[in-house]
């Protein structure tokens, strides 16, 4: 797992060709709006969660957000654990991106 600022997570997604952006936040914050293109599963629905990530191409960078960046980091750990070895964590979480937001759809 990399951590990244605001920045860095804007340059490098923005640049790579091979990214997945993964929100793990509640449904309730997801209301609030999300980054675009972000796939949204929840870490707090655990047996989703593990269902999405073990469907998930090892070969991807996933690029993980949540409100704080705690469970991200914990999203993270899981995804390494079980093979997807590119993963980054958004520190600061969603409330302090300062990037483009959309609603989910």
């Amino acid at each position: 797992m990399t951590n990244l600022n605001n920045q860095e997570w804007k340059e490098q997604t923005a640049q790579d060709n091979n990214s997945i952006i993964l929100d793990v936040r509640t449904d309730d914050e997801v209301s609030e709006g999300m980054i675009p293109n972000a796939l949204h599963y929840d870490i707090f629905k655990p047996q989703e969660f593990m269902e999405a990530v073990n469907g998930m191409d090892a070969d991807k960078n996933y690029y993980v957000y949540c409100r704080a960046g705690s469970r991200s980091m914990q999203a993270c750990q899981i995804m390494e654990q079980l093979g997807i070895k590119n993963t980054f964590n958004l520190t600061g979480g969603f409330s302090n991106w300062d990037g483009d937001t959309a609603m989910k759809s």
